[in-house]
């Protein structure tokens, strides 16, 4: 996964450290075309991974070498595998979470789109799975909007700290060699370069914030979907799925399961079990890098797949999801779901709303005798 983000930063080094004049241009030019000749084998599936090369770093180091020569060992000039790792996995994220955005994004419209299409429905609202007040399907959608908005945000207020560039922290403080970190932060599209090599080196809070991100929109899903469960059941019936998404049962051929909607409840699990590994993973770790951080890519890589299919699935299932109104309407007789209005007219004829509210409250306990 991380090869590309790997030799395109490599690339950007051996440009700055040109430009620097710590190597030779023609130097630069041999690694850049080996680093591309390397980049191809490798999308090709023609490069066998060793385990004794220990990482995606060495894998690409040594073939550049048999590709280009000698030269090839310029390239680690003025850097370590400490902050080449830091830059592939921050350069890996910005991707990942600009498309996390995007799906989101995708999945606004289509809250949008629905809470056009059924804005004159009306429904009853609750409160403790109790009839509270009535409300329409369209201000319910879009209380879900609301949910999904904050998600985006908060990736987009992540991704800013995100955008720092790492590159020339080397092992943990930085290199002797005259360096242009501005360089290789304008080249990789970063929009500054960290400021403290001892931090940077040790830094994973990148990862952290995506996966709590990442947990989090999944609660917002999981909620989502437990609603939809409940109201495609007998005793609601206030939505029809779409067949596509839902499954029939192996032995009650009547039965409409609604699959994705539970899917993406029971996936929440997953994000959050990768928020518990990711923070435990970090609490305890002396600065700057320890072996523990092998573990972060597995949980960062799960969740972004975890997350990004199930908005994108979810998205899909409400596109085709539509709330019943006949049905609506007759759940709307039951529950005395109008008494708060009534109390309020009450206010507005001079009664204080305690009294207004005791008033309403006897005549409902009468009216269910």
């Amino acid at each position: 996964i991380l090869y590309k983000y790997s030799i395109q930063a490599s690339k950007a080094h051996v440009t700055m450290l040109a430009k620097q004049r710590i190597i030779g241009g023609e130097d630069c030019e041999k690694i850049i075309d080996g680093l591309e000749a390397v980049e191809k084998k490798l999308d090709n599936g023609e490069i066998e991974y060793d385990i004794m090369d220990e990482d995606i770093m060495m894998t690409i180091e040594k073939h550049l070498i048999q590709e280009i020569g000698e030269v090839g060992k310029r390239l680690h000039t003025a850097r370590s595998r400490n902050d080449q790792n830091a830059v592939d996995e921050k350069l890996f994220l910005k991707d990942a979470t600009r498309h996390t955005v995007d799906l989101l994004t995708d999945l606004l419209r289509v809250l949008i789109k629905k809470a056009e299409e059924e804005k004159n429905i009306i429904m009853p609202g609750f409160t403790h799975l109790q009839h509270a007040q009535p409300i329409t399907a369209g201000f319910y959608y879009m209380a879900h909007f609301q949910g999904i908005k904050r998600d985006v945000q908060r990736l987009l207020s992540s991704y800013e700290r995100l955008n720092l560039n790492p590159l020339g922290a080397c092992a943990l403080a930085g290199t002797t060699l005259p360096t242009d970190r501005l360089e290789t932060t304008r080249l990789l599209n970063f929009s500054a370069p960290t400021e403290n090599a001892l931090d940077t080196v040790g830094d994973r809070d990148f990862m952290a914030e995506y996966i709590f991100d990442a947990a989090l929109c999944m609660v917002h899903l999981s909620g989502f979907a437990e609603e939809i469960v409940v109201f495609n059941s007998q005793e609601f019936s206030f939505i029809d799925i779409d067949d596509s998404f839902c499954t029939g049962s192996s032995i009650m051929p009547q039965k409409k399961n609604p699959d994705i909607a539970e899917l993406v409840r029971g996936r929440s699990g997953r994000a959050i079990g990768n928020l518990m590994t990711i923070m435990t993973m970090l609490k305890g770790t002396f600065l700057t890098l320890n072996k523990d951080y092998q573990e972060d890519k597995e949980a960062l890589f799960d969740s972004i797949h975890t997350l990004d299919r199930t908005i994108y699935i979810f998205a899909r299932m409400l596109e085709n999801l539509k709330f019943r109104e006949d049905v609506l309407r007759e759940h709307l007789k039951k529950g005395f779901i109008t008494a708060t209005d009534i109390a309020e007219y009450l206010v507005c004829c001079g009664i204080p709303f305690r009294d207004a509210h005791e008033v309403v409250a006897h005549a409902v306990k009468t009216a269910q005798q």
